[in-house]
């Protein structure tokens, strides 16, 4: 349109080619499933860096990726793809029954562990972290190992940090925002940082839920929420698969609301919307909606 300056891009802009590469490389490396109709979302995350590389197309930034031994370029790409949306609280179902129900029955363990698959920019274990201390106390929470993963290290970075917005803190409980949370001064003013002894007791690790996964603990609960919708349902399948088998008997997997495990073949007992449990060894292959 005359008048406007046209905003720079590759050259040839993204080809049906390129898109197919992408879309195959994303899915092979870390599950991601680009359907068509995302042309226009790849375009604009992966334009900057195109030009950053001093590349003319996307298919040239491709065989870059592919080329570079380090991994460091198919970590950009992995995080200009992924999107880390999270609250704290979010679906707060799950942390009602986490609360009234599983932690109580885990109370009088020495140990077990809880995994937050996908933990994104480290809202949700965090906020596992607290329930889980209003839940115990602090004489049981010391049994509670929590380990939490995700694929994107500029994701885990902010997590690890502790620090956010101040305003994510409205409409969490009363008390929370004083036990768990200092509040910035000075350049950071308006924000919030996680209390360090409350950090600590996270262990924050990058994992890529495609790779193998066998060596990590029996966990008594699994969070693994809003991160299968990217993917299709094979994928799905064989993931659900392998958190069953990292799963103790009796234990818990905790998806999104927005996802669901129809025409995904899994042993685990459906609970109620999003809940899913790994039948006891003396339950055998048990089904039903009964906690």
């Amino acid at each position: 349109m005359q008048g406007w300056a046209r905003a720079q891009e590759p050259a040839d802009g993204l080809t049906e080619r390129e898109f197919r590469e992408i879309r195959a490389l994303a899915h092979r490396i870390f599950g991601l499933d680009l359907k068509p109709g995302k042309e226009a979302l790849v375009q604009a995350r992966l334009a900057r860096r195109v030009q950053e590389l001093g590349l003319g197309s996307i298919a040239e930034y491709v065989e870059a990726v592919k080329a570079d031994r380090t991994g460091a370029e198919l970590e950009r790409l992995i995080n200009a793809l992924t999107t880390n949306h999270t609250s704290f609280l979010r679906e707060p179902q799950h942390f009602e029954l986490l609360r009234g129900h599983i932690l109580p029955s885990l109370a009088r363990r020495a140990s077990f562990w809880v995994w937050s698959a996908g933990c994104s920019t480290g809202e949700e274990p965090y906020t596992i972290l607290f329930t889980a201390a209003e839940a115990l106390g602090p004489e049981r929470l010391g049994a509670m190992r929590l380990l939490a993963t995700d694929i994107s290290t500029r994701a885990l970075e902010q997590a690890q940090s502790g620090i956010y917005p101040a305003a994510r803190l409205e409409g969490l409980p009363a008390g929370w925002a004083q036990r768990y949370f200092q509040r910035g001064t000075g350049r950071w003013e308006g924000s919030v940082r996680v209390k360090p002894d409350w950090r600590a007791r996270v262990e924050f690790r990058r994992l890529n839920l495609m790779e193998d996964f066998s060596h990590l603990p029996r966990f008594a609960v699994i969070f693994c929420r809003n991160v299968m919708i990217y993917f299709d349902k094979p994928t799905q399948e064989r993931l659900v698969r392998r958190f069953s088998e990292r799963l103790e008997p009796g234990g818990w997997l905790l998806i999104g609301h927005s996802e669901g495990l129809m025409g995904v073949r899994h042993e685990l007992r459906y609970v109620k919307p999003a809940v899913y449990r790994k039948p006891a060894e003396d339950q055998g292959a048990a089904r039903g909606g009964a906690i």
